[in-house]
């Protein structure tokens, strides 16, 4: 498909590790993406069905994730957004041997471990958005957006604003 057929810009919310908390906050962060991700350890079905009344989402199952519901959920998925591959999954460390280079990813989306970043590395970006569910230990509630333009990805981690009440917690 021409590039031309794409958006200017496609903005994708990616959101990991929620465990059955979905923050006001991280919902605000998402309002007018085109897309979702949810990188798993979703917790309760009706997480996805409120991520949902957002945008379209693709979800993948996390280690927490149980019931009929959970086991519907594939383990690993590959989207195309924008003219950009993206393998999604749960845990890095389960990544099938050879499956990016099957997929033709660009970007690879894992959650599992709570802890945000972006690493670039053999042309790959790897995204962890981080958890935005309950905080675990003392880091911090984030998720992600991933900008898409001209086939090309550009992700921000960006942690949530939890007010005085949750500052006063760490």
């Amino acid at each position: 498909m021409p590039s031309s057929a794409f958006p200017s810009v496609l903005e994708v919310g990616v959101i990991s590790d929620t465990h059955g908390l979905l923050r006001p906050q991280a919902l605000a962060v998402l309002q007018g993406c085109d897309h979702l991700l949810h990188a798993g350890d979703i917790g309760k079905p009706d997480i996805l069905d409120r991520l949902r009344e957002l945008a379209p989402l693709t979800a993948v199952r996390g280690n927490n994730d149980h019931g009929s519901w959970a086991a519907a959920l594939p383990e690993t998925v590959t989207v195309s957004l924008g003219g950009v591959v993206i393998y999604l999954l749960h845990d890095l460390a389960q990544l099938p041997p050879g499956a990016l280079a099957a997929a033709a990813a660009q970007v690879v989306v894992s959650g599992h471990s709570h802890r945000p970043g972006v690493v670039m590395k053999d042309g790959l970006c790897f995204l962890n958005p981080g958890s935005a569910g309950p905080r675990r230990f003392r880091l911090p509630v984030t998720l992600a957006r991933l900008g898409i333009a001209a086939g090309r990805a550009t992700p921000r981690v960006l942690e949530l604003d939890l007010g005085a009440a949750a500052t006063s917690a760490r």
